[in-house]
């Protein structure tokens, strides 16, 4: 059987990645055949290699994109990888219905460092979070099956966890103003008491009173007052430290946000 043919039939079966060892296995082929077949299909635009090994099948509808939505194959990846992961931050924000900041890329958090997947077609950036046990996340169907995403209310937390790698505090409080519709109060506290910088949660206490969502940070503040924390500034990625001080999350307001809606 040719590559092209036993392609079409994992295609069928709905799945869209292989391997070049499962190729091996299943073609029978030599190394140097098995070689011009990967090159030639990928010239063709009808395989995509996104790793050493690892292959994304591409429909003739998804062509002129290069590839089929990178919720189809992530969680095959990352089982090729060989790391527990969750879809967070900007991406898990969007499947929560915040949008505006959309990624043009998939944000994957990871427990220890993996090397971002960048190709003409695809970008997948992995966050480091070495507590990534401690994540709250739910199950999300996609046209391949379940991928797991961090909870509203975690991707909450995320989001100033992470907010040095997609842009200025702005950015955090437009997300943070769409994605409150989908915060629940008491899960927001929950989600608080899994985390163990006190620091996110001030300037997430902060931002959301500073956004007139006060309804959501009633007992996310009692979290952060048993903890006892010192003063932090806002944006912790500026060099400015200074600035007028919030007791009540006890936040050096070194930069003055804008929602962008």
């Amino acid at each position: 059987m040719s590559l092209s043919n036993w392609v079409d039939e994992i295609q069928r079966v709905g799945r869209y990645t292989f391997t070049r060892k499962e190729a091996t296995r299943e073609l029978n082929l030599c190394t140097n055949a098995l070689d011009k077949s990967l090159q030639r299909a990928t010239c063709q635009g009808r395989i995509l290699r996104l790793r050493r090994e690892f292959y994304v099948i591409v429909p003739l509808e998804y062509t002129v994109a290069g590839t089929v939505p990178t919720e189809w194959f992530i969680d095959d990846l990352m089982r090729f990888i060989g790391k527990p992961y969750y879809v967070g931050c900007l991406s898990a924000a969007a499947l929560h219905g915040a949008a505006h900041q959309r990624a043009q890329e998939m944000q994957v958090v990871v427990p220890e460092h993996v090397r971002s997947v960048e190709t003409r077609a695809v970008r997948v950036r992995f966050l480091q979070f070495a507590g990534m046990s401690q994540a709250l996340t739910e199950s999300r169907r996609t046209h391949t099956g379940d991928i797991p995403i961090s909870t509203p209310e975690w991707t909450a937390i995320d989001l100033i966890r992470f907010q040095k790698h997609y842009g200025s505090m702005d950015a955090a409080a437009t997300v943070l103003t769409e994605l409150a519709e989908a915060l629940d109060v008491n899960k927001l506290a929950a989600a608080a008491g899994h985390e163990r910088t006190s620091a996110y949660l001030q300037r997430l206490g902060w931002l959301l009173d500073f956004l007139g969502q006060e309804r959501l940070t009633r007992s996310l503040h009692a979290v952060v007052v048993e903890q006892s924390p010192s003063y932090t500034p806002l944006n912790a990625s500026l060099a400015k430290r200074t600035g007028r001080r919030d007791s009540r999350w006890r936040i050096v307001i070194n930069e003055e946000p804008e929602a962008d809606l």
